[in-house]
């Protein structure tokens, strides 16, 4: 159960980190990057490619487990 609030908790963090991270390079936008050239940028960078773990642990601590009866 502690697994399960740690992994959602730390999800959540780098969800949120990720997020705030793209947001702020949107202001390369004003600088003249295009669309293209933009996304390009923030897929290569780490604080945002954690965005996918961030999901995948939030994704793994909602997940019930199955208990077996004996």
């Amino acid at each position: 159960m502690i697994m399960r609030i740690i992994f959602f908790i730390t999800g959540i963090i780098f969800i949120s980190l990720s997020i705030s991270f793209i947001i702020i390079y949107i202001n390369l936008l004003n600088m003249g990057y295009t669309f293209l050239e933009y996304v390009n940028f923030i897929i290569r960078r780490m604080e945002v490619i954690a965005f996918v773990p961030g999901v995948f642990l939030v994704i793994v601590s909602m997940l019930k487990r199955k208990d077996k009866m004996l």
